[in-house]
């Protein structure tokens, strides 16, 4: 007496249990086929694991596999076994995972603190930051002794050459040098606290 695909006995080995599930839906049962699915979703996952498949890539294999179960689920032959045609699907799902990541890697730069140091131009809060650092930094500046303060405008700020610093202040370029060394060393000091 043939057992009853949608109350298929918990005797029968998971894989002919799976496949009478499987008979019945391609008659029509949506009770077995949805106990098939469902019963379906730990194989494709041990699939995708062997494949090499990141975890946090099993539930894309997984969900591309059932659907492609379902396109195709009118190939299946009920007298071969379910798990080892589930397998094959799942196992293309997965390569074909695999392959899409490749591609979508080798295209893609990740870096873990790029949004944090590259925020969106139209972000307020980090150009109310910029603003802020600016800010900041030339009030320190204001603070240096005079003729640091003057190297600072002149070779950091106006971005002169050594050259067109010395002849417009009238020092020469060693003085430049010293004053321009001595007002970066304060400032790194002051906002670093590095000597």
């Amino acid at each position: 007496m043939p057992v009853e695909p949608a109350t298929a006995s918990t005797s029968q080995s998971p894989d002919r249990r799976r496949a009478a599930w499987m008979a019945a839906a391609q008659a029509g049962d949506r009770r077995a086929y949805e106990k098939l699915l469902a019963d379906s979703v730990a194989l494709i996952r041990a699939v995708a694991r062997r494949q090499g498949v990141a975890q946090d890539q099993w539930d894309d294999v997984v969900q591309e596999t059932l659907i492609t179960v379902h396109r195709v689920r009118h190939t299946y032959d009920p007298s071969r076994s379910y798990d080892a045609w589930l397998g094959a699907i799942a196992s293309r799902r997965a390569i074909d995972s695999l392959r899409s990541r490749g591609r979508r890697d080798s295209r893609e730069l990740h870096d873990d603190l790029a949004l944090d140091n590259h925020p969106d131009r139209d972000d307020a809060s980090a150009a109310t930051e910029s603003d802020q650092r600016a800010q900041r930094l030339h009030e320190a500046i204001a603070e240096l002794p005079p003729g640091q303060r003057e190297a600072v405008e002149q070779l950091g700020l106006r971005e002169r050459s050594l050259s067109e610093a010395a002849a417009l202040t009238g020092r020469n370029a060693g003085a430049l040098k010293v004053n321009l060394h001595r007002a970066l060393k304060a400032l790194r000091e002051r906002f670093h606290g590095e000597p």
